[in-house]
């Protein structure tokens, strides 16, 4: 988040602390000779000078709110960080956790596995998008590490079969894939890539999908658009399409501001992805268990890639976790090529805590919850009504554009003269302060609740995100 707070006063004293002060008493452990001040925590995708000056401190959850350290309710419009789609604090996830730690707290991975890991892959390849077309999942820490694990498979599935020319990554411009190296590479938000030198070589960026003067203020996908997928053939005809391994996509671009899709794109992908011997990718780290209204953005689109990276909404936000979804035929062309050279590990890649049983259990805890909750079918039913809903902020003097489909929105915001990214930031503050939670990327507020949002708190929401706007010059 770039920008800078607008009034309401220093945060910091109000709340009783300052940047450089103690939090005795704040938490529930304090550790003996140990100061619990701000400075030590260098904060991730975090304008840390500003925080420390006037901190913003959560101390609990439950269900559609958190708590924050002076003990005031706000409504979580972003489903934490886009990961806690069941809710806060749900009591079947807690005590899925908790009895897990007590049974088995570690199990390693390599050469050696538990059963909750079995039983969740087992589990995840029954719910996945293509009538029966993925097989088998490679699990993870996060998104970040599934990306990276997703573009290892695709270089080395290409080795397998005898086609290791086949080592360019195609990605596209605004695409965010997470942190790593690999996943930067691909990705296109030039704030994460501009400080760290070359990344990877034999990376290419297809065009952003973003075309405001045709498709302003669009409800659902853009009908303009669907063409930009033939940027993949130029791309393919540049290089040679032999040489290409992979294109990795989101089907809706979320970090950089909510991108939807126009009619037909995705579609077109896949067909120059087919024609050219291609494997496609799809991010659905945020699109993935129900954000949508289908258990995966590939099912709403109607679009089987190959592979699918996910993460966040596997365990609600619980325990870290990431996996990727491999296609039929992906994971025997490992065994095959082992087989036929006498080799025994398959494929040298792996985490310490893939798997892990603590994230295992969390996840079919979640599972469970969102089958028995009726929780895709709930945001399904409600995304005509956030649709309206989030669409209505259109006419504010500040909006120049809304972008939504299914429980997800994007309110892009004219900037600052001279500031860019300040003007988010505040109504990013201003709401917080009047107790709502959003999401700020630059100028770009996002919404994506959690599902178990109701009627009332959508009003709520778009309520307080007006007066946020409001009191913002």
């Amino acid at each position: 988040m770039e920008g800078s707070h607008a009034g309401g006063g220093d945060q910091a004293t109000r709340h009783g602390h300052t940047g450089e002060g103690d939090f005795a008493g704040q938490f529930d452990v304090q550790f003996e000779g140990s100061a619990n001040t701000l400075e030590a925590f260098w904060m991730p995708f975090t304008w840390n000078r500003e925080f420390k000056r006037k901190p913003k401190v959560i101390t609990g959850a439950k269900d559609m709110h958190y708590t924050t350290d002076d003990n005031r309710q706000v409504l979580d419009g972003t489903a934490g960080l886009w990961c806690v789609n069941a809710g806060h604090g749900r009591q079947r996830i807690v005590e899925a956790v908790q009895q897990q730690v007590a049974r088995l707290d570690y199990a390693p991975a390599f050469q050696l596995s538990h059963p909750l890991a079995f039983q969740l892959a087992n589990r995840l390849i029954g719910m996945a998008p293509g009538d029966g077309a993925f097989d088998h999942v490679f699990f993870a820490n996060s998104g970040s590490e599934a990306v990276d694990s997703a573009l290892k498979i695709a270089l080395a599935y290409h080795r397998a079969r005898g086609e290791g020319q086949r080592t360019r990554l195609i990605g596209r411009e605004r695409g965010y894939h997470g942190v790593g190296f690999g996943g930067i590479s691909v990705g296109g938000i030039v704030n994460n890539r501009r400080k760290f030198g070359q990344l990877l070589t034999g990376v290419d960026h297809l065009p952003h999908t973003h075309l405001p003067e045709h498709n302003r203020n669009t409800k659902g996908q853009p009908e303009h658009g669907a063409h930009l997928a033939d940027e993949l053939e130029r791309i393919c005809a540049l290089h040679g399409p032999e040489t290409i391994a992979a294109v990795i996509v989101e089907p809706l671009a979320g970090s950089t501001g909510v991108l939807v899709p126009p009619k037909g794109y995705l579609q077109r992908l896949r067909e120059i992805c087919d024609k050219h011997g291609i494997l496609l990718i799809f991010d659905e780290v945020i699109t993935g268990f129900g954000r949508l209204g289908t258990g995966f953005a590939a099912d709403y689109f109607g679009v089987t890639p190959d592979l699918i990276t996910v993460a966040k909404g596997i365990t609600n936000g619980t325990v870290p976790m990431g996996a990727v979804f491999c296609r039929k035929g992906i994971y025997d062309a490992f065994m095959e090529e082992a087989e036929h050279g006498g080799g025994t590990i398959e494929l040298f890649h792996g985490y310490t805590y893939s798997a892990h049983p603590l994230a295992c259990a969390a996840a079919l805890a979640t599972l469970e919850v969102y089958k028995e909750d009726g929780l895709f079918e709930h945001a399904a039913s409600l995304a005509p009504k956030w649709q309206e809903a989030v669409h209505s902020l259109a006419d504010h003097p500040h909006v120049i554009d809304v972008r939504n489909l299914g429980l997800v929105a994007g309110i892009e915001l004219a900037p600052r003269e001279g500031a860019p990214g300040m003007r988010g930031y505040e109504v990013f503050t201003n709401a917080w302060e009047d107790g709502l939670l959003t999401r700020v990327t630059g100028d770009i507020l996002a919404l994506s609740p959690p599902l178990m949002v109701s009627e009332q708190q959508i009003d709520q929401m778009v309520e307080m995100t007006r007066k946020a706007l409001d009191a913002t010059p």
